[in-house]
């Protein structure tokens, strides 16, 4: 199999593509999206955002230490596509978008009705590479939507058909392929 060689860059596809909410001191709101996010570290329960420093929300994040994240669905691609595209300097993106706010429990930020799961970080790092900031925060508390919750009381993320990013398009899930462990489990023994 033939393969080209391309210059270095980041080629970690497909990512979840998030709406991250975040708050000024003196209280404005703004959302903008990010692909550059992930799970650090589960004990103690880490996450981060890594961040242009251009973006309007950056001076929000650097001096509140808080965000959330805010996990989208195929509902919500364009509004997810926009809040990435325009800037909070310049418009309203919750009014524009038709997304509505509600108060976090633990950070100073709102979060989005919208999203199937609201994530409450606050920094514990900021690390400045390059073009971004790397934002590590602890996760503070998380909201998952009850509808989809299955009768047994697992938490189905999959039915809200979550949104991901691979190399500038916005993809849905498709069908499961298999559940964790599955290439290593034996069948039932039969009585």
């Amino acid at each position: 199999m033939a393969k080209e060689k391309w210059k270095a860059g980041n080629m970690i596809y497909p990512l979840p593509a998030v709406l991250v909410t975040c708050r000024s001191k003196s209280g404005e709101d703004n959302v903008f999206t990010v692909a550059w996010t992930g799970t650090v570290c589960t004990n103690p329960p880490m996450a981060y955002i890594s961040v242009r420093p251009s973006r309007y929300s950056y001076n929000m994040i650097k001096e509140t230490g808080e965000f959330v994240i805010n996990l989208t669905t195929e509902e919500m691609a364009k509004a997810t596509d926009y809040c990435g595209v325009t800037s909070g300097r310049d418009v309203d993106k919750f009014q524009r978008c038709g997304l509505h706010k509600e108060e976090a429990d633990e950070v100073n930020v709102p979060m989005l009705v919208e999203s199937p799961v609201n994530i409450e970080c606050r920094v514990r790092e900021a690390h400045e590479y390059g073009s971004h900031t790397m934002f590590v925060a602890d996760v503070i508390c998380v909201h998952a939507d009850e509808k989809y919750m299955n009768e047994s009381g697992r938490f189905e993320l999959e039915k809200s058909n979550p949104l991901s990013y691979s190399h500038g398009t916005y993809f849905g899930l498709t069908s499961p392929k298999g559940t964790f462990g599955y290439s290593v489990k034996k069948g039932k023994k039969k009585k």
